[in-house]
């Protein structure tokens, strides 16, 4: 089995325990932490990952850690540490996080500009694609990128929306080159 399926298999798990106990939005946040933390120290998943640490050890480095998360993604992370798969924890947060997101009906985007945006500005392009990927919202995610001269650069999905300068101008030479 695929470790996308995997992680799907628990992800869908969890999302229908939260969902039934009204808890969707905390347990999201709880997965976005976790998976911050897991990506920002690769030692740490080094660890978990490690075969000469008793698997007792994991759980409670685990439990120390992540102290303050709800039952339902403690146990989350302690099924998948007795299964030897806490190597798939960003990929079942990933896959939670989708879940969460198609309920809601918002989708992830990432949007590059060449400085910092405004929460006005992000209203303003959440409100402008949201509608072309057929989602009420965005969640962006903002990426200062210079090398676009200006405007900006969206990416929902595997859909790019460039309504950069430098998009603009490549758009222009290859039209007046071909």
């Amino acid at each position: 089995m695929s470790s996308e399926a995997v992680a799907k298999r628990y992800a869908l798990a969890l999302f229908q325990l939260a969902t039934e106990q009204n808890q969707l939005e905390s347990v999201e946040e709880e997965l976005r932490v976790v998976k911050k933390i897991l990506i920002e120290n690769p030692g740490f998943g080094q660890i978990l990952s490690s075969p000469k640490l008793p698997l007792a050890q994991k759980k409670e480095i685990l439990k120390e850690t992540f102290q303050g998360v709800s039952p339902f993604v403690m146990n989350t992370l302690m099924i998948l540490t007795d299964r030897h798969r806490s190597a798939y924890i960003p990929a079942v947060a990933d896959s939670f996080i989708e879940l969460a997101n198609e309920s809601k009906g918002i989708a992830e985007a990432t949007v590059y500009s060449i400085r910092e945006l405004t929460e006005v500005e992000k209203l303003a392009i959440s409100g402008a694609f949201a509608p072309k990927v057929g989602k009420t919202q965005l969640n962006i995610q903002n990426i200062i990128d210079t090398n676009l001269l200006g405007g900006v650069k969206v990416r929902i999905g595997n859909r790019i929306f460039d309504g950069s300068l430098r998009g603009k101008l490549d758009r222009l030479e290859r039209e007046l080159v071909g």
